[in-house]
């Protein structure tokens, strides 16, 4: 959480991006101590009642705390990475909303199989707002009323399960009544969500014993196949056209990520798939040779940005989520390293569901426009010639992304 600050004259200063949120309405202390002081808003319609801090309080023992006592209101949480909103009726959540791209009602389409890249593609903005999203795939015959409802359900399950996993961030509680029953409501009460989300975390960490990573490579082993149920039948049937990662088989598959990867577990298990770190036999060829060149770009920013901005890697990651697309799609889930660069295998694994004469422009698209993004946060902490002497240095190590260009 970014530090505020208050002069000897007691006037507070605020982060911009929290001062931003706020509006320019003045603040009303509602609680103090020696150790803390509790600010709300002034004229909000829905003050916050409750705050904190995740950490010796848990996720699990909030929702078990205003289960109990049949809390009516929407719970926030402001977490590494992003925020989710759970809302609760008299204890029970009944829906959930989540601002993590992965966790976006197309992302959940495209990740259970129903919508391909080129869908979500086209989505675009859209994406933002649900109910605009919705209306629009409807519209185009891209999804089915059946599809949609279940994704919403597996979109708002999904946001709870991983949201157990968290063990930093803040939260927040604000008393709001809601009104007619949404037919996309939670059937599941708070408790037996609980109960199911502690079950995945323990099975998961299972799962990753023999599938480490979804940017892992999974190849059927050749093995003769009896007595498979119906979903691993499913499965392999995908492997047989050449080796996938297992994020991209679990989406084929259709199952969801849990549950693919439950099935996959099993698979791999009996020894009928086995599981690599990189495409067998695949080389990253042009597309790694580019990625290198900008990694090269996006190092060199970090190491001489980071000791002039403490908080410059969540910055970075926060600048990821918000690249428009096609960027957001080439650079979806990648991974920021600790030293400002990106995990290839991520953005690899994106690019492989995308015409094949588009990937190299679209990959150094999305990155030069991240690369210009942070030469942005340049020019706001350092000095011009600085600056100057910086972008000369990006551009030389990112040459040879530009020739390869040149040569396609």
């Amino acid at each position: 959480m970014p530090a505020a600050t208050v002069d000897q004259q007691g006037r507070l200063y605020l982060p911009a991006r929290i001062a931003r949120r706020l509006g320019g309405r003045g603040l009303e202390i509602a609680s103090v101590s020696a150790g803390h002081v509790f600010l709300t808003a002034e004229g909000s319609e829905n003050p916050t009642q409750m705050t904190g801090v995740l950490g010796d309080i848990s996720v699990v023992d909030l929702l078990s705390f205003f289960n109990m006592f049949r809390k009516t209101g929407v719970l926030r949480f402001d977490l590494p990475g992003g925020r989710k909103d759970l809302y609760l009726q008299d204890g029970e959540i009944i829906a959930a909303l989540s601002s993590f791209p992965a966790e976006s009602l197309g992302e959940i389409l495209f990740g259970l199989g129903r919508i391909e890249p080129e869908v979500l593609d086209r989505v675009g903005r859209r994406a933002d707002n649900q109910n605009v999203l919705v209306k629009f795939l409807l519209e185009k015959n891209l999804v089915s009323a059946s599809d949609i409802w279940q994704a919403v359900r597996h979109q708002a399950e999904t946001i709870i399960y991983d949201l157990l996993s968290f063990q930093e961030g803040s939260f927040s509680f604000q008393r709001k009544t809601f009104g007619q029953k949404d037919p996309f409501q939670l059937s599941m009460s708070t408790q037996n969500l609980l109960m199911e989300g502690l079950r995945r975390l323990d099975e998961r960490q299972l799962f990753t014993r023999l599938v480490p990573s979804l940017e892992d490579f999974a190849r059927p082993a050749g093995k003769q196949t009896e007595d498979l149920s119906h979903s691993e039948g499913q499965m392999l049937a995908h492997l047989h056209g050449g080796d996938l990662s297992v994020r991209e088989l679990i989406r084929r598959s259709g199952f969801g990520e849990f549950d693919g990867l439950r099935v996959l577990y099993h698979l791999v298990e009996r020894g009928l798939v086995l599981i690599e770190g990189e495409a067998p036999g695949a080389s990253q060829g042009e597309l790694g040779l580019i990625l290198d060149a900008f990694n090269d770009g996006l190092g060199l920013l970090f190491r001489r940005l980071s000791p002039c901005k403490s908080d410059l890697h969540q910055e970075v990651q926060e600048l990821l989520r918000e690249l428009p697309q096609p960027y957001s799609y080439i650079l979806r889930d990648a991974r920021l390293r600790e030293d400002g660069t990106l995990d290839s295998r991520r953005i690899l694994a994106n690019l492989a569901g995308l015409e094949e004469g588009d990937k190299m422009r679209l990959l150094a698209d999305a990155l030069g426009e991240l690369l210009y993004m942070e030469c942005h946060i340049a020019r706001q902490v350092l000095a011009k010639e600085q600056v100057t002497e910086l972008i000369g240095a990006v551009k030389a190590a990112t040459a040879r992304a530009k020739d390869i260009l040149g040569r396609n």
